[in-house]
């Protein structure tokens, strides 16, 4: 058993302070030794010209995580061609890590419920144990059901642990997070509209994106 290191990612576009205080919680609930955020290069969901440059949105969060000395960033995805699949994106991690670390794979609930949607999905319970971040609206039994339709019935609630365990697979784990009503969306429409975004987001990021005069102009399908 090596570190225990959370694995979050997206495209922090930009990041805001509910990404942060997501971490943060998912650090101390699981005792994480560190979480890594892996901003997204080409997201298989939304098409490139649809986000920010890769740079300006690495240089954001690089803003927000400076004073935290367990949180760190990777562009591994900026590094792999191709879309950025989560799977891939952890077999290389894994690849690059060997057994020195056991990875939790962050993803909040309404997410979790659409895992199937995503790439090769069922692959990703082989690589990371699943950090399933509650939403208000979701019960619990609709990760016991999904797990049981759509990954295996072997899956068993533990729930003494707040989690689903299975003889080989990784585990799944619950966990609460205050429920801050921010989206990266929000933030965007704001900017756009010469709106104040302070205290939603970390005052070096609401100053670089007055430096740089972004996001005045927006897509209506960026998310």
């Amino acid at each position: 058993m090596g570190w225990r290191v959370g694995i979050f990612g997206g495209t922090f576009d930009p990041v805001h302070v509910g990404h942060l205080r997501v971490a943060e919680e998912a650090l101390e609930a699981l005792d994480l030794h560190r979480i890594i955020f892996i901003p997204a290069a080409d997201p298989p969901h939304k098409e490139r010209q649809d986000i920010l440059p890769f740079e300006h949105r690495w240089r954001m969060l690089a803003l927000s995580l400076a004073g935290n000395p367990r949180f760190h960033m990777s562009d591994v995805e900026q590094k792999m061609a191709g879309k950025s699949y989560s799977v891939l994106t952890l077999q290389e991690l894994r690849k690059n890590s060997g057994s020195r670390e056991d990875y939790f794979f962050l993803v909040g609930l309404d997410s979790f419920l659409e895992l199937d949607t995503w790439y090769r999905y069922r692959e990703l319970f082989s690589l990371a144990h699943l950090v399933v971040l509650r939403r208000p609206g979701y019960k619990e039994g609709e990760v016991e059901e999904f797990l049981g339709q759509k990954v295996s019935p072997a899956y068993q609630p533990d729930a003494q642990e707040r989690s689903f365990l299975h003889p080989s697979f990784c585990s799944v784990h619950l966990v609460d997070n205050t429920h801050l009503d921010i989206s990266s969306t929000f933030v965007r429409g704001l900017v756009h509209r010469a709106r104040s975004i302070r205290y939603l987001v970390a005052d070096e990021v609401m100053s670089y994106i007055e430096d740089h005069k972004l996001y005045r102009e927006i897509s209506k399908d960026r998310k």
